[in-house]
C-alpha cells in the first residue's frame, strides 16, 4: 500500500496522488501505454510476422519447384504480404481486425497456391508441407488474434 501525497491544483483545492501505484493498479496508472489488444493479440501478431518471414525466405532453404522460378516468386511475395500484415497488425494500437482477416485469407492462399501450382510446373513436395502448415498456422494465428481483440472490447450497450 502506497503513502497517498497532496497535490496542490489552482482552484487550491488538494487531490491525493499515490507516490508509488499498487501492483494492483493498471499500465495507465504506471504511465504505461494502454492497448485495446492485449498480449494474446500482439503473441499471434508476432507470430504471424515470423510464419511470413519463414514463408518468404523458405524458397532458399527447400527445394520448391522442379525447374524454374514461379513458385519461388509466389513464395516470396506472399511470404512479404503476410510479414507485413503481421507488423501493421503489431504496431496498430487496436490490433485491425481486417488485418487478422487478411492473415487468414493468406493462409488459405498458401494453402491452396501448392495444388494451382502444380497444375502446370511440376513441384516438390517440401512446398506443400510447408505452404500447408504455414497456411493452417495463419489461419490459427488470425482466429486466435480476433478472439483477443473481441474479447478485450468492452461491450457497447
Amino acid at each position: 500500500m502506497s503513502t497517498p501525497l497532496i497535490r496542490p491544483e489552482s482552484d487550491s483545492a488538494a487531490t491525493p496522488i499515490k507516490a508509488v501505484p499498487d501492483m494492483a493498479s493498471g499500465p495507465a496508472e504506471w504511465g504505461l501505454p494502454v492497448t485495446a489488444r492485449g498480449l494474446a493479440a500482439e503473441a499471434s501478431a508476432v507470430l504471424a510476422l515470423l510464419t511470413g518471414v519463414w514463408v518468404a525466405l523458405s524458397p532458399w532453404f527447400l527445394t520448391l519447384q522442379h525447374g524454374g522460378n514461379n513458385a519461388t516468386i509466389v513464395n516470396l511475395i506472399s511470404g512479404l504480404a503476410v510479414a507485413g500484415a503481421g507488423a501493421f497488425a503489431l504496431a496498430s494500437p487496436r490490433g485491425f481486425a481486417g488485418l487478422q482477416v487478411g492473415s487468414a485469407l493468406l493462409g488459405v492462399w498458401l494453402i491452396i497456391v501448392g495444388p494451382i501450382l502444380s497444375e502446370k510446373f511440376t513441384i516438390a513436395d517440401p512446398m506443400f508441407w510447408s505452404n500447408s502448415v504455414a497456411g493452417g498456422l495463419l489461419i490459427v494465428l488470425a482466429v486466435a488474434g480476433l478472439a483477443a481483440v473481441a474479447l478485450r472490447r468492452p461491450a457497447r450497450r
